[in-house]
């Protein structure tokens, strides 16, 4: 090993020049969040990667200039060598994540966690605990949190500018083809091979219902949800098992077809797209060719109506907090817009709405019935500039954080992460035993 690289493995101390960092998971999230490097090189390094991907551990590689001797097929390669750097940040697959968060935890290592935490209420349990006993500082990658208007609601709520909040309506809108890519065909298609729809996509949602409720604790949940359309009913007369073999009066027909979403039309690799959903359908850089072949062989390319799919593709959850606020959210799986959110808070003296993708929070005052626009700042562009800017925020906040040793700043902690997690799985609950769950004050469920 030669001095540079000692050099660059350096853990830092406050006024140290950089934060060093391991990267497991090399994929969509990991490779973005490595991107900080770039934007900050004089106070963050990435200095190993592990994937089981040869393309997606060398392309980070690549990216952040990590030596071959600090690029790993495997973390557990990592976890007999003393601590080395001052984090880990974790963007394995859902259920590959409490592994390596205790196992790293274990060793000292600070931890950037990708949502959701675990896929099961007990495993989200240990990771805290065994963070909590090690003095480890958990972020989990709830980045809406750091979204400007998710901020304003926030900032507005706490300035008492609509009374005290009686009410939260929040909606999720999936989007019809985003929820055939990621929960028909995809990674997230198997609650036992993934996690459960509302976990894997809203778990987001019902930590921002927790944030904006404050001080006050959710007590009571109930949920209903269905597996609409896709399911072997559904499919259409002389329809193929795979998109490309269809005949072409019904895959023209078919708002779900794969040569549509990934060739055709957008966001297909036809209209110049080479990000997601399309980058994550091959093992180099896509093009053409590479994803028709993709959808002649893998997963990506099958009928949405001949797969073994059993998440939900819509869900509602209704929840009452302390002092008697309710809230609900509404996940649809069938909708035009891709996860553009929607909220309207209502309170006794006022209410606010936003809709993603509007440039101003908009809040209600019924005392003078005026309508004020609160303007956000306009997010980012370029690397990190995912969720509105705040994977960026996100990263800022937890570089500053290990920086300085100061963790006041990170808004998506150990007991806040695990106390909407738990909010997720007493709805997952309530759903499958079509009752209401009582979340009990020590936190656990009658």
């Amino acid at each position: 090993m030669g001095n540079s690289h000692v050099k660059s493995a350096k853990m830092s101390e406050e006024g140290d020049d950089k934060t060093t960092a391991i990267v497991i998971g090399a994929g969509m999230r990991g490779y973005g969040y490595a991107h900080y490097q770039m934007i900050m090189p004089e106070e963050f390094q990435v200095i190993a990667v592990a994937d089981p991907k040869e393309y997606q551990r060398n392309r980070l590689q690549m990216l952040c200039e990590i030596p071959d001797d600090m690029v790993f097929q495997d973390w557990r390669e990592l976890i007999d060598r003393d601590r080395f750097a001052d984090c880990v940040i974790i963007c394995t697959q859902d259920q590959q994540h409490k592994e390596p968060a205790v196992a790293f935890a274990k060793k000292g290592y600070h931890i950037l966690l990708e949502k959701p935490m675990a896929t099961t209420e007990e495993d989200c349990r240990e990771i805290v605990r065994v963070c909590q006993e090690n003095n480890v500082y958990l972020t989990v990658c709830h980045v809406l949190r750091y979204t400007p208007w998710v901020k304003k609601i926030r900032e507005l709520i706490d300035s008492g500018a609509i009374g005290e909040v009686v009410n939260i309506q929040h909606l999720e809108p999936v989007g019809y083809w985003h929820f055939a890519h990621s929960y028909v065909r995809g990674n997230w298609h198997k609650e036992s091979e993934s996690s459960p729809s509302l976990l894997a996509k809203c778990c987001h949602d019902i930590d921002l219902i927790c944030h904006w409720m404050g001080d006050r604790k959710c007590r009571s949940v109930s949920s209903f949800g269905h597996l609409s359309h896709f399911n072997k009913e559904n499919k259409p007369k002389n329809a193929a098992s795979r998109c490309l073999d269809c005949p072409q009066n019904v895959e023209s027909q078919c708002p779900y077809s794969a040569k549509k979403i990934y060739i055709e039309e957008s966001p297909g690799i036809k209209t110049g797209n080479k990000g997601w959903p399309v980058s994550v359908l091959t093992s180099g850089p896509p093009d053409i060719e590479s994803v028709t072949e993709a959808l002649r062989t893998g997963p990506y390319g099958r009928c949405v109506y001949d797969l073994d799919n059993d998440v939900m593709s819509q869900q509602v959850v209704n929840m009452q907090f302390t002092g008697g606020a309710t809230a609900s959210l509404s996940m649809i799986g069938f909708t035009e817009s891709v996860c553009a959110r929607e909220v309207n808070v209502f309170g006794t003296r006022g209410e606010i709405r936003y809709k993603d993708g509007m440039t101003d929070v908009v809040r209600i005052d019924f005392n003078t019935g005026q309508r004020h626009f609160h303007e956000l700042k306009a997010p980012p562009r370029g690397p990190l500039s995912g969720h509105g800017g705040a994977d960026r925020c996100l990263m800022d906040h937890f570089e500053h954080a290990l920086h300085h040793k100061d963790f006041s700043a990170i808004k998506t902690g150990a007991e806040e992460t695990l106390a909407s997690h738990l909010v997720v799985f007493a709805a997952e609950k309530a759903r499958k035993e079509n009752r209401v769950i009582t979340i009990n004050d020590d936190m656990s469920f009658t």
